[in-house]
């Protein structure tokens, strides 16, 4: 059986939490449930790894603007992660090119990690912060439940993360003025921060207001 609908599934849901992908597939991997993980992601330094950095990702995408914050330092982690994923299942599979599953996979992180990045930025502009709590659960949550699917039913999984990741592109694109507005007050942010006279010294000659 072709293992292109676990690299794409795969490679979406690194996009979101990769560190949640690496985790459950290791773990589906070591208890004998998922026959098509490959060795490397169940090693237990890898588990262990892979916990950790998800409970901070867990912490760290529940807080405004650290989470895009967190996003922004994860543009190539996810990508990256995906195709690193996607290789290593085609590897064990032998049903498709490692390279052509790297490509998948990363390619379709990379557009998954944008869609998140972009919705958070859009969920930023509000000032409560449940809303992030909230969009944090649910993605978790879809990760979670989109990869154990796709361990028992890889097809429909990979349509349910097709589905998904074209409605994530249209929810981004629908909150575009919302993205901008996000950008320009972290820019008026890093303006503020900047200390007086950043400008660089004003030039010798007179000062203002001198010989009134």
């Amino acid at each position: 059986m072709s293992v292109i609908p676990l690299v794409f599934t795969s490679g979406w849901a690194s996009g979101i939490n990769a560190y949640a992908v690496v985790l459950l597939l290791g773990l589906f991997g070591a208890t004998g449930v998922g026959d098509e993980v490959p060795a490397a992601l169940q090693r237990t330094d890898v588990l262990v790894v892979a916990g950790v950095l998800f409970l901070c990702e867990a912490v760290a995408d529940k807080i405004p603007y650290v989470d895009s914050v967190w996003d922004t330092a994860h543009t190539v982690i996810r990508p990256v992660a995906g195709a690193v994923v996607a290789a290593l299942l085609a590897g064990e599979s032998g049903s498709l090119p490692e390279v052509a599953a790297g490509a998948i996979g990363g390619s379709t992180a990379l557009v998954s990690h944008l869609v998140k990045a972009g919705t958070r930025m859009a969920v930023n502009t509000s000032p409560e912060p449940f809303s992030n709590i909230g969009m944090s659960v649910v993605e978790d949550l879809g990760v979670a439940g989109v990869v154990t699917f796709a361990v028992f039913n890889p097809v429909a999984a990979a349509v349910i993360a097709a589905v998904l990741l074209v409605l994530g592109v249209v929810v981004v694109l629908f909150l575009a003025s919302r993205i901008r507005r996000f950008l320009r007050r972290r820019a008026e942010r890093r303006q503020e921060r900047r200390p007086t006279g950043a400008d660089g010294p004003r030039p010798p000659g007179r000062t203002p207001g001198a010989g009134r």
